[in-house]
């Protein structure tokens, strides 16, 4: 099992719940970056991924694991309840998505949902996300592509455009073009604008 958080205290927490329950935690990653990098090193079964991880959120950190890591299923352990955030959880891949504040006989439970192959949702979440999932309808749709979204993150966490071209292995000249069409999606032209756009969207916190 792969643990993905940003705080420390809550890895250990989790690892100390999890082991003496019969999970192996093999890895353990403090941004989303990280988290995808380990899965394909590690190719754990389940990677338990928080929402709001550093320089990748968990969602795209999600997708990116599904597309690399065939035998790995995702697990979202967060803080958002809202309905948009369960809905794209959901059209990434995302196996089992459960709020901090459950219990950990939850957790564990969820976990095991998804070894089985099953899909475990937050019994607090709202049935309408589900259902409008499995009809196929749309709640609200993203604009921007996943790349956009990863550069939009990086942007919002004031990480210059040589960073972002590094961290995402882009020429500067690309990063600069997704820079320009998420601006121009969003019809937002300033660094602050596309900052608060990014913590609505859960794609960074403060």
């Amino acid at each position: 099992m792969l643990l993905a958080d940003d705080h420390l205290i809550l890895r250990q927490g989790l690892k100390a719940l999890l082991e003496p329950a019969g999970f192996a935690v093999v890895g353990e990653a403090s941004d989303g970056r990280e988290a995808v990098r380990l899965a394909r090193k590690l190719n754990p079964e389940v990677a338990v991924l928080d929402l709001s991880l550093p320089l990748l959120n968990g969602l795209d950190a999600a997708r990116e694991i599904h597309q690399t890591c065939a035998r790995t299923r995702t697990l979202m352990l967060t803080m958002h309840a809202e309905d948009h955030y369960l809905l794209e959880a959901l059209r990434a891949g995302v196996r089992g998505y459960l709020v901090k504040t459950h219990a950990a006989a939850d957790l564990i439970r969820a976990i095991q949902d998804v070894q089985r192959g099953q899909i475990y949702l937050d019994p607090s979440l709202s049935r309408a996300v589900v259902e409008a999932y499995l009809g196929k309808t749309e709640l609200s749709a993203d604009p921007l592509t996943s790349r956009e979204r990863q550069v939009l993150q990086l942007v919002a966490e004031g990480k210059t455009t040589k960073e972002s071209a590094r961290l995402m292995s882009l020429s500067i000249k690309t990063v600069e073009c997704h820079r320009t069409h998420i601006m121009q999606k969003l019809n937002i032209h300033g660094v602050a604008g596309l900052v608060r756009y990014a913590l609505r969207q859960g794609l960074t916190q403060l």
